[in-house]
């Protein structure tokens, strides 16, 4: 990825009042042309593509992670992306039936594409249709923001500044390539493009034809939406024959704090450990040979799973365990027609991200390492509460809670 120095701090040497935006627009307008203009055009995009691109677009300030001049990045109260939120409510009843249901009605209308993708690249129907039917509702969600608007803003002004200038200009490559125009290309609010939800730089990479005509067409062809999902996938290493994961019992003797990609181990050690499938049947061979992972994403308060290294394939689309679990199960309801998971899940979530990124400054001033004090609950941070459980005598439960907030102290 192109290294971009956009640091808003040293672009503009006057603070700017946060509520003025007034003022903010003027300095984002100027931005476009003596910042932005010149990045592109060193990555090859014309005057005309970029004008056409950028003409008449404003800030759209509804966005999220916003960081006007003069002001100081804070970490949000509330998670407005759904993927890191309660997992009781990401896995609504309703939406994982349905995109099951509209996965097997998918599955046999395409069904030639599918077999064909699924022989090129190893990656299983079931998973690209899991995909394709969370990101975009088979290509029946609108999508109606401006890409340029989004893309601009956060460019100029979010917390990953640097990140969102990168996917602008792939953008503006997309439009110079004539594979749509800079006006029609629309996008979700974070930015992401067509039927899969790619981003910018990854319809560059990783976009494909799926139906021979010569283009890349994730925004109206199913063909192209597929073979880009599973071109996508193949590309980040999915291990063909291998599963995604398993839902299993983990006995109290087995530490939550195992969790984690970074501590596998080969699946007959888990089970020689204790840890059992929920459906009953033994692990195949071939899976006992392979490395697993103890994936918890609620601690002890939910369903918990064995994981295989496409797991981390699928987090590679989007880096959330519920979407990767998701994605996981809704394929294997699409293709085996499993019901819900055994484990259920408790009433975690419910904490503001401004809580939990409290408590791990306060598991980082212990030593821990959380992965960061971004107030989203990963595998690092559930693993680094649990070791602080068991280090303080306590039941490990590997999810923060509200009652840690005041006896989280280093």
């Amino acid at each position: 990825m192109r290294v971009l120095f956009v640091f808003l701090g040293l672009i503009w040497a006057t603070a700017v009042p946060a509520l003025d935006r007034a003022a903010v627009e003027q300095r984002f307008q100027a931005w476009l042309s003596t910042e932005l203009w010149p990045l592109a055009r060193a990555e090859g995009v014309s005057r005309r593509a970029f004008q056409n691109s950028l003409s008449g677009v404003r800030i759209n300030w509804d966005l999220p992670d916003l960081v006007p001049p003069g002001t100081t990045p804070k970490t949000p109260k509330t998670q407005r992306q759904a993927e890191f939120g309660a997992p009781a409510r990401y896995f609504n009843a309703n939406t994982v039936q349905g995109t099951a249901a509209a996965g097997r009605r998918m599955a046999k209308r395409h069904a030639a594409t599918l077999r064909r993708v699924e022989a090129d690249t190893g990656v299983p129907a079931r998973i690209i249709l899991a995909i394709w039917g969370r990101e975009s509702g088979f290509g029946q969600v609108p999508i109606r923001h401006d890409a340029f608007q989004v893309l601009a803003t956060k460019a100029f002004m979010s917390t990953r500044a640097a990140y969102f200038t990168d996917e602008l200009i792939a953008a503006l490559q997309i439009v110079e390539a004539g594979h749509i125009s800079g006006r029609a290309m629309k996008s979700s609010w974070a930015g992401a493009l067509g039927q899969p939800q790619f981003m910018p730089s990854s319809f560059l990479t990783y976009a494909a034809d799926g139906n021979g005509d010569g283009r890349a067409d994730i925004w109206g062809s199913a063909e192209d939406t597929i073979a880009s999902i599973a071109n996508y996938l193949a590309r980040h290493g999915w291990v063909s024959g291998r599963d995604w994961g398993f839902e299993v019992t983990v006995p109290a003797s087995v530490s939550c704090a195992l969790e984690g990609p970074d501590q596998g181990r080969p699946i007959r050690d888990w089970v020689a450990m204790g840890v059992t499938r929920v459906s009953g049947r033994p692990f195949s061979a071939h899976e006992l040979r392979g490395e697993g992972y103890l994936m918890m994403p609620a601690g002890r308060h939910g369903p918990a799973f064995i994981v295989t290294p496409n797991f981390y394939v699928l987090k590679d689309y989007n880096t959330s365990d519920l979407y990767a679990l998701f994605v996981g199960h809704v394929g294997d309801r699409i293709q085996y027609g499993v019901g819900d998971f055994k484990g259920h899940w408790g009433k975690v979530g419910g904490l503001y991200r401004s809580d939990i990124a409290a408590m791990q400054k306060d598991l980082i001033a212990m030593g821990h390492d959380v992965g960061g004090a971004d107030g989203l609950p990963g595998y690092k941070t559930r693993r680094s509460i649990g070791r602080w459980q068991e280090a303080t005598g306590q039941r490990p439960t590997c999810f923060p809670d509200a009652r840690m907030k005041s006896r989280l102290r280093p």
